[in-house]
């Protein structure tokens, strides 16, 4: 076992290079290494200086490395990558890059960056933070021995991690299977039989367009463009006799969001689509606004208990839904769409916008293009359509939905705790690796 430093069997490729520097035009760029060590090589451009790295060069992100963003470059033509990542030669003779490769993922590793770095771990690793580290190492026979230990290992962590996978998207099936039952009526069915006598979807359609004229009328809300006809060819199933398809603005009205004027010393805040999650709000992702300019602003294009909120941006996040379940008004950004119905059950309306049927919607309604990304607007989601039950039984569609989700999440707890298990096996191997060095 020798004590030494990183910089003694690690080489740092010199070099900085500006981003239209003719020695690196036309190379690609490593856009991420990802924490199993994989590669990500686009053509992005970045104003940001370059590095230049070769084949076989270690590569190290300066924010990510304790996470395992750390890999051996393979690819027989140059790239480049900006300057919060580094890029090593290293001695074989002395260190196993795969040995190494893991002792960086370590406890020890981060002991020691907060013990020799100030800042510590916290810190964006650079080399003049990582090569004059003093670690014990130990001969290069030893390193790969520990190596093949870790393969082992890490060959059962990756079984339990491919089971926990397919069983988180065989239950996110599940609830879309659930939704899908909800909005065809078949959860309910036997309800129906036993409750032949409530009031029509056609009396309620009917009490909603008065509630709608009554707030044009009175200024609260404006008058919206005509809604298409749904055609026979677009209804992809049948729905009880009872129900009614419906456009999503024939039963409310959506508003779109603020542009907020930002304080980060103001206590009030504003969701974004960061906040809008599937089927509830996560308010940790709230940013502060300024209270003056909210209190300007009209109550009216604030939010309220039971109002539902619909990304209109983002990759992977456009059309996700989620209620206000709390009484106090949080003003929401521009890039969230509020929709209010009236006088239907808000939460059975989330389960029409969230299942597939409601997506493969939106999906399709993407068209609208902003200076910079794809945007759902107020009249396409107006235009949505969905099959609306009699007032009662959609409150008893949402029972049911709560019910069963209520088991799902169960499951989910048990999946996340399976996982977990995974990722603290992978510490303790760590740590008997590396502790005792």
């Amino acid at each position: 076992m020798a004590k030494m430093k990183i910089g003694d069997f690690l080489f740092e490729r010199k070099g900085r290079y500006k981003p239209t520097d003719k020695a690196i035009q036309g190379l690609k760029r490593i856009e991420k290494i990802d924490f199993n060590g994989n590669f990500h090589i686009g053509e992005k451009s970045s104003k940001t200086n370059m590095i230049l790295v070769k084949k076989g060069d270690l590569v190290i992100s300066g924010i990510n490395v304790s996470k395992g963003s750390i890999g051996i470059y393979q690819g027989d033509e140059d790239v480049v990558a900006t300057i919060h990542y580094s890029s090593y030669t290293f001695d074989k003779s002395i260190i196993d890059v795969e040995y190494f490769k893991r002792f960086m993922k370590s406890a020890e590793f981060i002991k020691l960056l907060n013990e020799q770095v100030k800042g510590g771990i916290k810190t964006e690793i650079k080399p003049k933070h990582l090569l004059p580290l003093e670690i014990n190492l130990p001969d290069i026979k030893t390193q790969k021995k520990i190596v093949k230990k870790f393969e082992s290992v890490e060959t059962d962590i990756e079984n339990l991690n491919s089971e926990v996978q397919t069983q988180q998207t065989l239950l996110k099936k599940l609830r879309q299977s659930i939704l899908q039952e909800a909005i065809e009526g078949k959860l309910t069915a036997s309800w129906r039989e036993q409750n032949p006598d409530v009031e029509s979807t056609s009396v309620l359609l009917e009490k909603i367009k008065q509630e709608k004229e009554q707030l044009i009328k009175s200024k609260k809300i404006k008058k919206q463009k005509p809604l298409p006809p749904i055609n026979e060819d677009e209804i992809p199933f049948e729905i009880p006799d009872s129900w009614e398809w419906c456009r999503l603005g024939q039963i409310g009205y959506t508003l779109r969001g603020k542009s907020p004027k930002y304080d980060k010393n103001s206590n009030i805040f504003a969701i974004n689509q960061k906040c809008v999650r599937w089927n509830y709000i996560d308010l940790s992702h709230c940013k502060n606004i300024n209270e003056d300019w909210y209190k300007s602003l009209d109550s009216f294009v604030l939010t309220k208990a039971k109002d539902i909120l619909v990304n209109s941006t983002g990759e992977g996040t456009i059309g996700r839904a989620a209620i206000v379940n709390k009484e106090q008004s949080y003003i929401y950004d521009s890039h969230v769409l509020l929709f209010r119905s009236l006088s239907c059950k808000s939460s059975y309306i989330m389960s029409c916008i969230n299942s597939t049927f409601g997506q493969e919607q939106i999906d399709n309604a993407k068209g609208a293009k902003s200076t910079k990304q794809t945007e759902l607007g107020v009249e396409k989601l107006n235009s949505l359509f969905i099959p609306i039950p009699p007032l009662e039984e959609q409150k008893e569609i949402v029972k049911k939905i709560e019910n069963v989700f209520a088991i799902c999440d169960k499951l989910e707890k048990q999946i996340e705790a399976s996982k977990k298990s995974s990722q603290t096996l992978m510490q303790a191997v760590l740590k008997e690796a590396f502790e005792e060095l």
